[in-house]
Parts: C-alpha cells; structure tokens; sequence
C-alpha cells in the first residue's frame, strides 16, 4: 500500500483529501506543520508528499528547502489562487513534481498522484529497476536523483533537468527531437513553449559540460534535436 503524507493546517480539507485517498486504497498520515511532517518522515518511507504552500504559520517553501534537493519523496505543491505563480515556480525549481491550485477535484489530484507514481516506478525506484546511470565519469542515482559529477560534487537538480536527463540516458547516442524531449520534461502540457526546451537544455550544460558555448556531452543536432554523445551504463 503505497504511503502519501498531506500536510495542510485546514482540518477540514486535511480530512477530506485524507478520507478520499484511503478510500482509494492508499495509506495516509496528515499532519497540519512542519513538526508533524518530520515526525512522519521519520518514522517510515513515504511514497509521496502533497503540501500546502499557505499554512498559517509556516511557508511552505522553507519547508520543501528541509526536505534537500532531491526531496526524499516526490512532492504536489497546492497553492491557494492562481495568482501564486511565484510560490509555483519557485517550488518546482525547489523540486516539486507537479501542483494544483485550490479549489481542486478530488478526483484531479487522484489522478495526478497516480501519475506520478507510475513515473516514480518507471525511474527505478522499485526493486528490479535500473537504480543508476554512469555516463563520462556522471554518475545519476534515481532513488535519490542525486547527480554526482567526476570529482564527487553532488549537483542539484530541479524536476524538469532531472526528468530532461533521464530521457537523454534512456536513449544515448540517438537524436531526441524537442517534442520527445518536451514530453519528457514538462510537468504540464499547458505550459509548453517554443523555446521551453532549450532553456532547459542550457541548464543542464551549465551543470555538465567543461564549456557549455561548447558542448561536449549534450550536442545540437540542426533542424533535427539533441544527442547525448556518449554511452551510458546501467547499474
């Protein structure tokens, strides 16, 4: 039975998400504060987070900055309004794996929790799964998608570079065009842009390659997409 932690400080919508998921079979903790969200983490492994980014008396991002980046769980941002762009944004840099805004459909949020687990599992998170990637002296850790460069420097990665990357290791050496990749790496279809996916793909050259104007590991291919241009090993 798969564990989801909600943390939100209204009882009532506490309530209501806690008593809908485990009529759909999941086992919940909710907690209303930070204290109780530790509290949880500590006692067991969690397979999800659903987190309110408005409690009364703590910011939910300071929050999501305690649990590390890579969070230990992935992780639904809710936010009140839809005005609250900033507070997304910043949470899925954070790391986030996806949000909704109040007021929202139970059914929505069932919906999108089941997606993301299915992708958690697809990562490698279970038993039996490729569990590490190695590539140019990178090494990627999916269980805790940990980036650990050449010289053993652990780099961050939000959930956009994090889901870019493993789509290049799943296909390495084979040109990705940007649909492929988009489809990859965005956490909304809605939110797709022209030049979404080279923003992301600048990023990750900062992260990776010695000169990112010249990359060696994530190349350009003209009119066509990317490659990375090296093999990769699983383990």
């Amino acid at each position: 039975m798969r564990h989801i932690l909600v943390v939100d400080d209204d009882p009532a919508m506490r309530a209501m998400i806690a008593d809908y998921l485990r009529s759909q079979n999941f086992r919940v903790s909710a907690v209303a504060d930070g204290a109780g969200m530790s509290r949880v983490l500590r006692g067991g492994a969690v397979d999800l987070i659903i987190l309110d980014m408005k409690l009364a008396h703590e910011d939910g991002l300071e929050l999501m900055r305690r649990l590390g980046s890579p969070p230990e769980a992935p992780i639904i941002i809710v936010t009140g309004h839809r005005r609250d762009e900033a507070d997304r944004v910043v949470g899925l840099e954070l790391g986030a794996d996806d949000y909704v805004t109040k007021p929202f459909s139970l059914r929505e949020l069932l919906a999108r929790i089941r997606a993301i687990l299915r992708r958690s599992e697809a990562e490698g998170r279970p038993r039996g799964k490729v569990r590490n990637y190695r590539f140019s002296g990178w090494q990627l850790d999916m269980r805790t998608r940990r980036l650990t460069s050449p010289t053993g420097e652990t780099l961050p990665l939000t959930a956009g570079e994090f889901n870019l990357l493993v789509a290049f290791l799943r296909s390495p050496q084979q040109v990705l065009s940007r649909e492929q990749l988009l489809a990859a790496s965005r956490l909304h279809g809605e939110e797709v842009f022209d030049r979404s996916i080279d923003v992301q793909i600048l990023r990750l050259r900062r992260k990776l390659e010695a000169n990112p104007s010249e990359p060696k590991l994530i190349v350009t291919e003209r009119g066509t997409g990317y490659m990375l241009a090296t093999p990769v090993d699983t383990f």
